[in-house]
């Protein structure tokens, strides 16, 4: 029977110790989507900030390093609120940033109506981020056909992307 000597267990302890703060560390270094750090000297005011927006409605909540007992708590609090928040809604989560915010006049993000050259134009990113663009014509398929068949190219290159 092998006898454990105290060098040995407080050198393991050491190194348990060590990993965690290098974890700690790497966490804290990390960009996490949706949080961001305040650190604001003059008003004493040092956390996380988390800022969830989904269909329009925007959820947010301060996580205090003074009231989480630290900053690593602090940002663990914040990601746990953040991913129940997310499910709540529904949100997918994601790191990726997709972009929902619509300024088109076919109601449709990512189909335009280009009127000069009678057609819709389709764009997306693809998983690498890499930009993808096509058209459908409107007088080889009409309007309406047009606009749908835009909206469904959109929709299935949304769709590998978010699998992806």
């Amino acid at each position: 029977m092998a006898i454990k000597s105290k060098k040995t267990k407080t050198k393991t302890a050491s190194t348990a110790k060590a990993n965690r703060e290098r974890k700690e560390k790497k966490i804290l270094l990390e960009k996490h989507k949706d949080i961001a750090r305040i650190d604001q000297e003059s008003k004493r005011t040092h956390g996380w900030y988390v800022r969830v927006r989904f269909k329009g409605t925007t959820h947010s909540k301060f996580f205090s390093d003074g009231k989480c007992g630290g900053r690593y708590s602090s940002l663990l609090a914040a990601l746990a609120w953040r991913n129940e928040i997310e499910a709540t809604l529904g949100k997918i989560r994601t790191d990726k940033h997709i972009v929902t915010v619509s300024h088109t006049t076919t109601g449709v993000v990512g189909v335009r109506f280009n009127e000069k050259l009678h057609r819709y134009e389709v764009s997306w990113v693809d998983s690498q981020g890499k930009q993808g663009k096509t058209s459908v014509s409107i007088v080889k398929h009409g309007k309406q056909i047009a606009l749908a068949k835009a909206c469904q190219i959109r929709k299935e290159k949304e769709a590998e992307r978010l699998v992806a």
